[in-house]
């Protein structure tokens, strides 16, 4: 039976559609075939920074706590906490009474020792006086002892001469010759010139003595004097002493007002006014001063990338009260000891937890600091480092997500004793590489070796050259991607590649 037109119309539209179908269909599976990816051209990158980036705080040079050098009430306190202090600014202020009487005993004191050291001195001028005055009569009573030693001599001559013409009278006599009378005027003479020599004698030993009497009293002047130099010395010794102790009075009572000794920052105050000031105590500091002359920041950088970290490296730091300021900075001291994460004390520990990670402190100074910035900064202000560990100029680089590590392709079976069993040694490392898109869109893996790792990029140091394309997502594509697969490139804004890379 033939068909009719109508008939013939209606199949002819059918076979159409389920063709139109056919074709859609085949489209849309072709098309998921075919995942979209992200690419990028690989270019030689001016330069290229590996960094390492670790949080930490604001830390002053050193911190000083400032004690009360003298015992007292507060009776002021001048600054606040967080203010910035210059140095030699009275900061502190103990009552100064108690000192202020110490003060004026000591001076009395003083006083006293001064007027015995005066007094020492006047009697050593007496004593001296009286000396001269007995040295005096020594030299006078030596002079008559000379002058009475020559009255004896002159004595003992006419003695002499009076025995010789007694004995040539006593002769003329027994010859006849001389009278009586010129021999009795002789023998008076003769007796006269004796008795004048034993007057001489008798004069010259009273002199002598006179002599030792006057050196005997020069003697005692001259002890006195040395009693009275010695006195002196005691006295200006006790004076010396006295002027000391009023001294260190005056300076005590200088520092019942306590100044700051630097330039710094009042970072705590843990007295108040009133309460009573003990010196000598560093426990009970009056206040703490921070020195902000020269200000670190500390970080804690990771133990996985604490060997890439070195002193004189350059960093940059964000501090998070400043906003996206950069600072410079440069690290100054590597801690050689690692410290646990959830350690807050520090140092040795002799309990080894393998399972916590570790951390190492970093101190970094800043530098070039501007008076503005400098004045904004405080202790313990939460900051960011990041250092560079290293520099590269005119390397080829690809961004991170790019590099795919896959496990490296099966080796070919082959005869084996069924007893071998496969060691650590044996097994190889997974193969790092990225996938390079040719002119037909299909992948490739290239294995390619890697060098320093940038904030975003990471060197290739082979395997690659600039010219190509590689893709870089989604992660989800890489994953699956194998080689000699077609994709499309996406066609997507920006910020939908930018998710479907995540």
């Amino acid at each position: 039976m033939a068909l009719s037109r109508k008939k013939k119309i209606i199949i002819g539209v059918s076979v159409l559609v389920v063709l139109t179908l056919v074709i859609v269909i085949s489209v849309v599976a072709t098309r998921k075939d075919e995942p979209e990816v992200t690419t990028v051209k690989v270019e030689s990158r001016p330069e290229l920074k590996s960094t390492v980036t670790a949080s930490g705080e604001v830390r002053p040079i050193q911190y000083i706590k400032l004690t009360s050098e003298v015992p007292g009430r507060i009776l002021e306190i001048y600054v606040n906490p967080g203010d910035i202090v210059k140095k030699n600014q009275p900061l502190v202020r103990v009552d100064p009474t108690q000192l202020q009487s110490s003060q004026e005993a000591q001076w009395a004191a003083t006083q006293a020792s001064l007027n015995d050291v005066s007094n020492a001195r006047n009697a050593v001028a007496s004593a001296q006086q009286g000396l001269a005055v007995t040295e005096a009569a020594v030299a006078s009573a030596r002079q008559q002892v000379i002058a009475q030693q020559t009255a004896v001599d002159r004595a003992n001559l006419d003695l002499g001469a009076a025995q010789r013409e007694l004995k040539r009278s006593t002769e003329l006599i027994e010859k006849g010759v001389s009278s009586r009378f010129d021999y009795d005027a002789v023998k008076d003479r003769y007796d006269q010139a004796k008795i004048s020599l034993e007057t001489a004698k008798a004069n010259l030993e009273a002199q002598k003595l006179a002599v030792k009497e006057a050196e005997e009293r020069a003697n005692q002047q001259r002890a006195s004097i040395k009693e009275a130099q010695t006195g002196i010395k005691s006295s200006e010794m006790r004076a010396s002493q006295q002027q000391a102790f009023l001294r260190g009075q005056s300076s005590q009572r200088e520092k019942a007002t306590q100044y700051s000794p630097l330039n710094g920052v009042v970072a705590d105050i843990p007295t108040r006014v009133g309460e009573f000031a003990v010196s000598q105590l560093s426990s009970t500091p009056l206040m703490t001063i921070a020195d902000m002359s020269t200000i670190n920041v500390e970080v804690n950088v990771d133990e996985t990338e604490i060997s890439n970290v070195d002193v004189g490296q350059p960093a940059k730091i964000k501090v998070d009260a400043l906003g996206e300021k950069e600072l410079s900075a440069v690290v100054t001291q590597k801690n050689p000891l690692a410290v646990a994460k959830s350690d807050t004390t520090g140092g040795l520990n002799n309990r080894v937890n393998v399972q916590e990670a570790k951390e190492f402190k970093v101190t970094l100074e800043l530098k070039d600091l501007s008076d503005d910035i400098r004045e904004k900064l405080r202790p313990g202000m939460s900051s960011t480092a990041t250092i560079t560990t290293k520099t590269k100029n005119n390397v080829i680089a690809v961004p991170l997500q790019a590099i795919v590590e896959k496990a490296p392709p099966s080796p070919s079976p082959g005869p084996s004793l069924a007893s071998s069993a496969p060691t650590p040694a044996d097994k190889q490392k997974e193969q790092k590489g990225v996938y390079v898109l040719d002119k037909d869109n299909k992948v490739k893996f290239v294995e390619v070796v890697t060098g320093i790792t940038g904030e975003s990029d990471i060197e290739i140091t082979s395997g690659i050259s600039a010219g190509a394309e590689v893709v870089t997502g989604p992660s989800r594509v890489l994953k699956t991607l194998k080689a000699g697969d077609k994709v499309k490139r996406q066609t997507r804004s920006a910020a939908a590649n930018a998710n479907a890379s995540s």
